[in-house]
């Protein structure tokens, strides 16, 4: 019998209730509205029973929309959200208010975003991060340069009872192999500290084939970070709708599952797939 997965990064949208930045201008198949009902059957051929919502606009209405959507539909468990970090009294405020609500996991930001490569190293960013510490809110990282890792390596330094999660084992270079003696020394590096988890999700997309990718393509990325991070530190995500770009949400979860029951015992994917989630997000 398939081990349940639970999703660890799936998204939805509503271009009409939030606004989204990134998608202004956007001609691709992610520039029209994304919602539960139209991934909850998709889940269920899957294999995938629980999802997490993670931000995709800095913004609080999206939060706000999001942790409605998890009223709505049991199977979400958890929403990783947005705080406004520049402003610490402002964030210490948005926590007294959404920890009221069980859905509220965690916070990111969309710093892939910023002009500004150290944006996260910012004294009130911080600051703010230090307040998500004390309040035990996790804080996941959605990287694509190798500045994004080394501040990941300072934060876990000087907050070391901050949870971090890597989102899409940051981007390895899969198609850019000229980065990859970087992101590979970076990634052992932050790896050695036991308060940064790797989130193993948006692989499909960095193989930049299309829907011509396989297991055989993501496989070594994924082996690196079990091997780095342990099976205790690693997750697993399906990054819908965005991956849409590269296949189908059934293609992704099984290609996936593929590579993690070629590699780990039934008790070690369970861990991947379904436990640590459990535990990191406090479902």
């Amino acid at each position: 019998m398939s081990i349940p997965i639970i999703d660890t990064h799936l998204h939805i949208w509503d271009l009409e209730k939030v606004e989204y930045s990134w998608l202004t201008g956007n001609t691709s198949i992610l520039a029209r509205t994304y919602l539960p009902d139209e991934v909850s059957p998709l889940m269920q051929k899957a294999g995938v029973t629980q999802a997490i919502l993670v931000q995709a606009a800095n913004t609080i209405e999206e939060t706000e929309f999001m942790l409605d959507a998890a009223q709505q539909n049991s199977w979400i468990k958890g929403v990783v959200g947005w705080l406004p970090l520049l402003d610490p009294m402002a964030t210490q405020s948005q926590i007294n208010f959404f920890q009221q609500n069980k859905y509220f996991k965690g916070v990111r930001h969309l710093v892939h975003d910023e002009t500004n490569a150290d944006w996260l190293l910012q004294p009130a960013v911080l600051e703010s991060l230090q307040i998500l510490a004390d309040h035990k809110i996790l804080y996941e990282i959605v990287g694509v340069k190798a500045s994004h890792l080394k501040a990941t390596i300072q934060i876990a330094q000087t907050i070391p009872h901050l949870s971090i999660m890597l989102d899409h084992l940051v981007n390895p270079p899969i198609s850019d192999v000229s980065f990859f003696p970087e992101w590979e020394s970076l990634m052992k590096q932050v790896s050695q500290y036991p308060n940064v988890y790797a989130k193993i999700s948006g692989l499909g997309t960095q193989v930049k084939k299309g829907n011509e990718w396989n297991a055989a393509d993501i496989k070594p990325y994924i082996e690196f970070a079990l091997l780095h991070f342990g099976v205790d530190r690693c997750v697993c995500g399906g990054d819908w709708p965005v991956a849409l770009l590269a296949s189908n949400y059934e293609k992704t979860m099984g290609v996936y599952r593929e590579v993690l029951e070629n590699i780990l015992t039934p008790e070690d994917q369970a861990k991947v797939l379904h436990s640590n989630a459990t535990l990191f997000y406090s479902l």
